[in-house]
């Protein structure tokens, strides 16, 4: 199916090569499963449920809410689905995991509370459901590492393909202000900016973006020094066309090998970066989900809570190994030995 939607030879064969990696294809599949199911988590694990019908009508409290007096209730201002008394005419549909990443088990006497039929991964230490915690917390990992990602490379697809493209000047004082901002840390300056300022998931994104365009930026300046005099640009400048047309249109189309091949390579380590902050407290605000805040918890009760640095741990391992897998087989699709 997907070979009968690509019409370009060589993007068929790059296809071809990267199926041929059956670890990288069963990556794939496993990283867009998982994605998908991270970013629709309130239909996996949610102490609502995802249809409840009563009393002849039906509700959705996975996507809307609703007050207690919809129900009748008038002693509480919070609706406790668990609590809510069914007819034999009425029928709710659950959750697998029927905990909210934000939500305590009262039920246990101390926290964390070791893997149970009700926990089956655990609590933290506030009693809050480990997976599911994983589970949303894969969102904001991958949201972060994928936004991050996407402004990097742009900033240095741009500035790179203006460098390498006019050359002379413009490539000169524009390497001179890039060997300056690459000296910065830029790790400590983002911890020194995040302490200052109220951290959130945008602001981490900015942050990271400011400076990780950098390195991009050398690769697609060398694709347009390597093309900028060739005979298709020559071909294009002599039809009159104008610089952003051959920049955009004919040369980058023809540069994107870098872009390409490092994008697996670069999600991986912006997830890292994520759970480092997380776990150092530099990153996304309490009580946000976080694999890196269950790690710090994990360092704290090291001797009592094994699965705080079990499971998060393993979540990690597995999403960096299938993105490098990925990688490997996006290197060797680019690679054109192998075309």
């Amino acid at each position: 199916m997907i070979e009968s939607l690509i019409k370009n030879q060589l993007s068929l064969k790059r296809y071809k090569v990267f199926k041929r990696r059956k670890l990288a294809v069963l990556s794939s599949i496993f990283l867009i499963i998982a994605t998908t199911v991270s970013f629709t988590a309130e239909i996996w694990s949610n102490s609502k449920p995802v249809i409840l019908h009563y009393k002849d009508r039906t509700y959705f409290p996975v996507l809307f809410s609703y007050h207690p007096k919809t129900f009748n209730i008038t002693d509480s201002f919070y609706m406790d689905y668990r609590s809510l008394t069914l007819s034999k005419d009425d029928w709710a549909l659950w959750p697998l995991i029927k905990w909210d990443p934000l939500e305590s088990n009262k039920k246990v006497s101390s926290y964390p509370s070791k893997p149970t039929k009700l926990n089956f991964m655990g609590t933290d230490d506030r009693g809050r459901d480990v997976f599911a915690r994983l589970l949303y917390g894969m969102r904001y990992g991958i949201s972060y590492a994928v936004l991050v990602w996407l402004l990097c490379f742009s900033l240095g697809t741009f500035f790179g393909s203006i460098m390498g493209f006019f050359g002379g000047k413009i490539d000169f004082l524009g390497q001179r202000v890039v060997e300056v901002l690459s000296t910065v840390p830029q790790f400590f300056l983002l911890i020194i900016v995040i302490a200052i300022f109220q951290p959130s998931l945008w602001l981490l994104i900015i942050l990271s973006s400011l400076f990780g365009w950098i390195s991009i930026s050398y690769y697609i300046r060398a694709e347009f020094l390597k093309n900028r005099k060739l005979e298709y640009v020559e071909s294009a400048r002599s039809l009159g066309l104008n610089n952003f047309r051959i920049i955009f249109k004919h040369i980058l189309p023809n540069g994107l090998g870098p872009i390409i091949t490092f994008t697996p390579f670069v999600i991986a380590g912006n997830i890292v970066s994520l759970a480092s902050l997380d776990y150092l407290g530099f990153g996304l605000a309490p009580p946000t989900p976080s694999w890196g805040e269950l790690l710090n918890q994990a360092q704290k009760n090291f001797t009592i809570a094994w699965w705080l640095a079990v499971y998060p741990s393993l979540s990690l391992f597995l999403t960096l190994t299938m993105l490098a897998l990925v990688g490997e087989g996006v290197r060797d699709a680019m690679d054109p030995k192998h075309n």
